[in-house]
């Protein structure tokens, strides 16, 4: 496909780069075709795992082999919760969700969440920007908006982290997402936003935005095939700019509700689409992206069970990062503060599944099995006793009272019990520390920048 058909490059520089490497680029019709040759240098440069830096070693992630990272909902224009419903998101609830984000250790990275609408384009990722690095010390994530505004959250992220340009540059301290226009084009911010990060060092998710029936064929295959090029198209730019800087493949193939055109998501197909992914990406060799997503309007019965099979797609899929893990509502248009408490109860069991069981002598328990006659009972026994507090999962949300407990304590549904979670932690939370002098410098930075008029998109 990607030799013979070819896909749209829309910025110029990036045009560039591909007839330098070696591709036969159009320019009345900007279109570039990429031998199959091309492709495989740059595969051959991706690195198959790599690691992610935070602001100190215990914040450090792996990406790629058999190693899963959690990330929260990301992009979404609108905020709610049950108290106050659906609502244009502002920069506190961007930096609310950075603290539930920061709080939960199973929750890996930060991600954009919800967009503060708030604050002018403009400026908002000086604002976006500090609040990741400052309330949190996970890698965090920069949109591709433009050179300037990358530029900006680079050097703030050198700032709050002490770093040189050379200590930047030699580890992955943050990422971005990088989607395409299918079928086929990868416009100017995503085509610049894959070269600034890639000169950087940085790391680039290729996520195509392939839904079958409306930007992808509506057979599952040709979507995966689409999907496939795309990726292959952005991942070798970044390999032309860089040979060996971190990519990932990136994937959100579902299919539409054919009556509307609206996406749908936690489907057989979207279930199926990932299991493809995932061996298209271990063919490559190259890290996978994945998502976890619902269409559901509200965080109810619906939002649930589309999220499981989203999540238990992507997961059996071979998943290495897993967006929109938790919050995510509305096909992504609004992220959802109790439905994060109820995904990362989810994630954290998922945490759980992954841990493997013991079997040494203690484990096989044939001296606890002894120790009880036969049709007795284990509570009382002595390997029970020294180990019940935590043998087992302790949940976040779930409420094991009976009916008749269950109704003296207010007889709260999960969806309210999540509701009285997340403002206790928000309540309770406190950022880590980072040395003043870094902050001062940041809050300097970022009057600076303003008093210059910020960076357009």
């Amino acid at each position: 496909m990607l030799e013979e058909l070819g896909i749209r490059i829309l910025n110029e520089e990036a045009r560039h780069l591909f007839r330098q490497a070696g591709a036969d680029v159009d320019e009345s019709t900007w279109m570039a075709r990429i031998a199959p040759e091309m492709v495989e240098a740059a595969l051959s440069t991706a690195p198959e795992v790599f690691d992610m830096h935070g602001a100190a070693e215990r914040y450090r992630v792996t990406l790629g082999e058999d190693n899963i990272a959690f990330v929260c909902v990301g992009g979404a224009p609108h905020v709610s919760d049950i108290d106050r419903g659906k609502r244009p998101a502002t920069l506190e609830d961007t930096r609310n969700l950075i603290r539930l984000s920061e709080h939960f250790d199973v929750i890996h990275l930060q991600s954009p969440n919800v967009e503060s609408q708030d604050i002018p384009v403009h400026l908002r990722h000086l604002h976006v920007t500090e609040s990741q690095i400052t309330l949190s010390g996970k890698p965090h994530f920069i949109f591709s908006r433009g050179s300037g505004q990358v530029s900006d959250a680079f050097e703030m992220t050198r700032i709050a982290r002490g770093l040189t340009m050379p200590e930047f540059e030699e580890r992955v301290w943050c990422y971005t997402v990088i989607n395409t226009n299918s079928p086929r084009q990868l416009d100017v911010p995503m085509c610049q936003g894959i070269i600034d990060f890639a000169r950087a060092g940085q790391m680039s998710v290729i996520t195509p935005f392939t839904l079958a029936g409306a930007m992808a064929p509506i057979t599952m295959a040709g979507a995966l095939v689409l999907q496939h090029a795309e990726a292959l198209a952005g991942i070798t730019l970044s390999q032309i700019v860089r040979p060996g800087v971190p990519v990932m493949y990136g994937s959100f193939t579902s299919n539409v509700d054919m009556k509307s055109g609206s996406p749908a998501f936690g489907t057989p197909e979207f279930v199926q689409a990932a299991f493809g992914a995932g061996q298209l990406a271990r063919h490559i060799g190259i890290p996978w992206r994945g998502s976890a997503a619902t269409a559901s309007n509200a965080p109810d019965e619906q939002a649930v069970y589309e999220f499981l099979m989203s999540a238990w797609g992507s997961v059996l899929g071979g998943v290495n990062m897993l967006i929109h893990a938790a919050g995510w509502l509305e096909g992504g248009l609004t992220g959802s503060l109790e439905k994060f408490i109820l995904d990362v109860e989810m994630l954290q069991i998922f945490a759980e599944v992954f841990d493997p069981l013991g079997a040494d002598e203690a484990e096989l328990s044939f001296e606890a099995i002894a120790s009880v006659e036969p049709g007795g009972h284990f509570f009382g026994c002595e390997q029970t006793l020294s180990r019940y507090q935590e043998a087992f999962y302790e949940p976040l949300v779930s409420d094991w009272d009976n009916y008749g407990q269950w109704m003296e304590n207010g007889g709260l549904t999960a969806t309210q019990r999540a509701n009285g979670i997340w403002k206790q932690i928000l309540d309770r939370f406190e950022p880590p520390p980072m040395p003043p002098e870094r902050v001062e410098a940041l809050k300097e930075f970022i009057r600076r920048r303003t008093a210059e008029g910020g960076s357009p998109i």
